[in-house]
């Protein structure tokens, strides 16, 4: 079951709060794909999570119904990444679905 939508800083709280212990991060196969088409590798873009900000209001899939967040910063490296996630909920939002990745030339 999809999560409601929340607020960007809701959001950014959350999708930190599921890189702790008994919480969930997972990278879709197209996230993983995108990953390294880009060179980089799953530390790399939880840098950009713990790190980055969420410059954009959420956008509503109709297909799946998730609420998607845009998380954007620079990996280790200095590369500018813009990361695609959404949650699914249970009894409590506990993970965060990562979608897809892209670097960008310029920073916001």
């Amino acid at each position: 079951m999809m999560a409601e939508r929340l607020s960007r800083r809701d959001a950014i709280e959350l999708v930190r709060k599921c890189l702790q212990p008994g919480r969930r991060v997972v990278p879709t196969r197209h996230f993983r794909e995108e990953l390294e088409k880009e060179r980089l590798i799953l530390p790399d873009a939880l840098e950009v999570i713990r790190t980055g900000q969420i410059y954009k209001e959420p956008e509503h899939d109709v297909k799946t119904g998730a609420w998607k967040y845009h998380i954007e910063g620079k990996e280790p490296d200095g590369k500018w990444l813009v990361i695609v996630f959404c949650f699914e909920k249970l009894d409590e939002i506990d993970t965060a679905y990562l979608i897809t990745v892209w670097s960008e030339g310029q920073r916001r």
